[in-house]
């Protein structure tokens, strides 16, 4: 260790060394920490190994043995800044709680976050496990939790069946709303369809859930 104006000074290498010395979910909680950061920063396109490995203080082997590839490493990047912008609602009504949920989605999906989903998708074109994934993240985990809490919450206050409680129903409007920014192409999608969304196909689907399906049984 070296000494300079009477102050120890420990070796470059010695603390590089500190650094990488970190294990598990530590390193894996300072990769993604600085995914994120570059993700957000430079986008799909600027989002390289070596940037996400010289700011998290590693290198690149941690990041490919978690991470095969670049677009791997940004879609669990993406689900870490959508998962901290998802909140659920509560506000006693079902319609509402739904039309909140909508809102906040279109709100993520057309700020820079939905362009970094969006140049995700471009990123992607060619590899279909990889669409898939995305496909299941436009959504998102935690949108998908979300939309379980507030049809629970329904079901607890009488507003709906426990059979509505599916996944087709969870994941129906979010994935209209998104076909609206990846099919349609649209930079933002005004309330009122975030309305007909709720009112004309995901309310009427919440409570034909209820409905008997065998026909013998009508």
């Amino acid at each position: 260790m070296r000494e300079t104006g009477g102050q120890s000074v420990e070796p470059v290498e010695r603390r590089a060394a500190a650094v990488t010395r970190r294990r598990g979910a530590e390193l894996e909680e300072a990769i993604l920490t600085a995914a994120a950061e570059v993700l957000t920063e430079d986008g799909v396109a600027g989002l390289t190994m070596d940037k996400v490995a010289r700011r998290a203080g590693t290198n690149k082997n941690a990041l490919y043995r978690r991470w095969p590839h670049r677009l791997d490493l940004a879609v669990a990047a993406y689900r870490r800044l959508a998962a901290e912008r998802t909140a659920v609602p509560d506000t006693g009504s079902l319609r509402d709680d739904a039309l909140a949920l909508l809102r906040g989605a279109n709100s993520t999906w057309s700020s820079p976050l939905g362009e970094i989903l969006r140049g995700l998708f471009a990123a992607a074109d060619g590899a279909p496990e990889l669409l898939s994934e995305l496909r299941g993240e436009a959504g998102g985990s935690a949108i998908e939790a979300a939309w379980l809490t507030v049809i629970g919450r329904a079901v607890a206050r009488g507003e709906a069946e426990p059979e509505a409680l599916h996944p087709r129903v969870t994941s129906a409007p979010t994935a209209l709303l998104r076909n609206e920014y990846v099919v349609r192409g649209a930079p933002a999608v005004p309330d009122a369809v975030l309305a007909e969304i709720v009112d004309e196909i995901f309310l009427p689907l919440v409570r034909g859930r209820a409905l008997p399906t065998d026909p013998s049984s009508r």
